[in-house]
């Protein structure tokens, strides 16, 4: 198992309310592997009996979980991030399966995040816009809602499959290398981090703003359009730079315009 590759996977549960589920998703997280766990706005203590009761042999990972208060903190760092939902939004957002998608997070030398959402509402249109991919477990059309557990519980599953996977084709690249055949190992990547990223985005919203191409009513569903635009380029952080440049030549020709 590539234990540095699961090593850097992020599993966020925002506002999560339920302690029994805290400590079941601690359990299967220390089963596959993972051992990161950030809790956003928690409603519960993830230090109750309770929770520790669930947690079985992974209380470790239940008092080592990152407790912050907003999303964006939570992805700090990280260049890669998936986020789960199954309700259609007003902006369309290709869903993909979880067998497909989320070994893109499994990287050798960047941070990267799988986001869950509330137990009672799941991810919002706001929280849902931090996310570059989306990922849709298939279920019964007849009662598609899963547990918050449960849903982790496959997604970490499929996370350490891959990685399986990824640990068997680096074995053969390695018998192929001297005929160099093929390269299976896993690809570093250099797009920028997400909390680059968002500071370019909320930077372009306002100079948007201010040149009158946004108006304040039209500015969820205009930004949501951008992002998924920029999040396809897969921008590096030295483009964001350019990108942002640009923002701020324009502001100077506002100002002597």
């Amino acid at each position: 198992m590539n234990q540095n590759l699961l090593g850097n996977i992020r599993i966020v549960l925002v506002e999560p309310a339920g302690a029994l589920n805290i400590g079941s998703v601690a359990r299967i997280m220390k089963n596959m592997g993972l051992t990161n766990l950030v809790l956003v706005n928690p409603k519960c203590d993830r230090n109750s009996d309770e929770a520790r009761q669930m947690a079985v042999h992974a209380v470790d990972v239940l008092e080592k979980a990152l407790i912050v208060n907003s999303l964006p903190a939570a992805l700090a760092g990280c260049q890669r991030a998936i986020a789960t939902t199954v309700r259609s939004r007003s902006v369309p957002i290709k869903l993909e399966p979880a067998t497909t998608v989320l070994p893109w997070l499994l990287t050798p030398q960047s941070n990267s995040a799988l986001i869950f959402g509330a137990e009672e509402r799941g991810l919002s249109n706001d929280e849902l816009k931090y996310a570059q991919k989306f990922v849709c477990i298939d279920s019964n059309p007849a009662y598609p809602s899963l547990n918050l557990a449960q849903a982790v519980a496959i997604c970490a599953y499929e996370l350490y499959q891959a990685s399986l996977r990824i640990d068997d084709n680096l074995e053969d690249s390695v018998i192929l290398q001297k005929e160099e055949l093929v390269d299976f190992s896993p690809g570093s990547i250099d797009n920028a981090p997400i909390d680059v990223l968002e500071g370019y985005y909320q930077h372009l919203e306002a100079v948007l703003l201010d040149i009158g191409y946004l108006y304040p009513h039209t500015v969820p569903v205009k930004m949501e359009k951008f992002r998924r635009l920029y999040n396809r380029a897969n921008l590096k952080e030295e483009e964001v730079a350019m990108l942002r440049g640009i923002l701020r030549q324009i502001r100077w020709a506002i100002k002597n315009r």
